[in-house]
């Protein structure tokens, strides 16, 4: 077994450089925290986060994928930001959610993750100062928008700067090891609703129990005998629960779309961008046709509109739109500006990435 020590050996001695060379990492990460410090600049740049993972794709020659690879730098990013300064993250709790999922896919877990209970918590926690960032869930391709999510953001001062798209796949959690025992299956309404046809077909006696999250449901699974849990992988792990069944989610290429948001910070253009733009408009004939027409005009690809009642009068509601640009772009200055005598108001809410899935 020679050659299989001089293998290991080998390993060793690179593992060594790895270590020599990650710590000249942080030492040059902490000299820009100390300039970025002097000239109060944030700490949290995604476009330059980005781009480094865009230069790891290119050098990368295998046999590594490129997925593996950013997610070593991701957290090798979030290691050395975490010595230039303490950024703390507010998520829609608890561990475990789908939501955790996203902050660290876009944190990394060398970061300060600040599970709160509410949406409404990420966005006070934001504007008060109290977190830097904020993660919440907006969308999902198979029950729609989160319009809590939309509701907070006509009274919140925050912008957004980023998005994560994380794939929803939902499985079967328990202390038992039978599925004959199971006979209550907690979950979030909407994990619940994305599983239907598989509780229907393998659990038609159960009884279905709304829990306040994912997580929640494992935690109560946990003291329950004769229950189970419709979880993410992570939370089943974290609570070291047995998985009965993986992926029972009724359909495939199943995702949520979350927000990254902040207090008033702006992104640099990167010209794969978009822009959510959130207005109201007066009440007269052709109005939002009128509105639409300037993005139009401009030649800016409208990829979402979205109307919500704005809890004020009756009949009377809120347009959340995206864009295909960034808002430092003259054409959105000019539609923008176009649109105003035909709204009641307009609230640019940020210019961000796409992402990638």
């Amino acid at each position: 077994m020679k050659e299989l020590e001089d293998l290991r050996n080998k390993i060793d001695k690179i593992d060594k450089e790895l270590v020599d060379i990650l710590n000249k990492r942080g030492k040059i990460a902490v000299k820009i925290g100390e300039i970025k410090s002097i000239n109060n600049k944030i700490y949290y740049n995604p476009a330059r986060e980005n781009k480094v993972y865009a230069n790891v794709k290119l050098l990368n020659k295998g046999p590594l994928k490129n997925d593996h690879l950013v997610n070593i730098f991701r957290e090798i990013i979030s290691a050395c930001i975490s010595i230039e300064a303490s950024i703390k993250i507010s998520y829609l709790g608890p561990e475990g959610t789908f939501t955790h999922l996203a902050a660290i896919k876009r944190f990394g877990q060398s970061r300060t993750l600040i599970p709160v209970k509410t949406i409404g918590n990420v966005f006070d926690n934001v504007t008060k100062g109290l977190s830097e960032y904020g993660v919440v869930p907006v969308e999902n391709t198979i029950e729609g928008m989160v319009n809590v999510t939309l509701d907070m953001f006509v009274n919140s001062d925050v912008t957004i700067i980023g998005e994560e798209l994380i794939p929803i796949s939902h499985f079967l959690y328990s202390k038992e090891t039978d599925k004959e025992k199971i006979k209550k299956i907690y979950s979030h309404p909407q994990a619940l609703a994305q599983c239907r046809n598989f509780l229907e077909e393998n659990f038609k006696n159960a009884e279905l129990i709304d829990a306040f999250s994912t997580a929640d449901a494992c935690k109560t699974v946990m003291q329950e005998a004769g229950s189970a849990a419709i979880a993410s992988e992570a939370a089943g792990s974290i609570f070291g629960l047995n998985a009965l069944f993986a992926h029972i989610e009724d359909f495939a290429g199943n995702y949520t779309r979350f927000l990254i948001i902040s207090k008033g910070e702006k992104t640099v253009k990167t010209n794969n961008d978009k822009t959510s733009i959130m207005f109201s408009i007066k009440n007269s004939v052709g109005a939002l046709y009128k509105i639409l027409k300037p993005f139009y005009e401009n030649q800016i690809n409208i990829t979402k509109i979205i109307s919500r009642p704005s809890k004020k009068t009756n009949w009377d509601y809120l347009f959340f739109i995206d864009v295909d640009c960034h808002e430092s772009e003259e054409k959105i200055k000019n539609a923008i500006e176009n649109i105003k005598e035909f709204t009641i108001f307009v609230k640019l809410l940020g210019s961000y990435e796409h992402a990638n899935v």
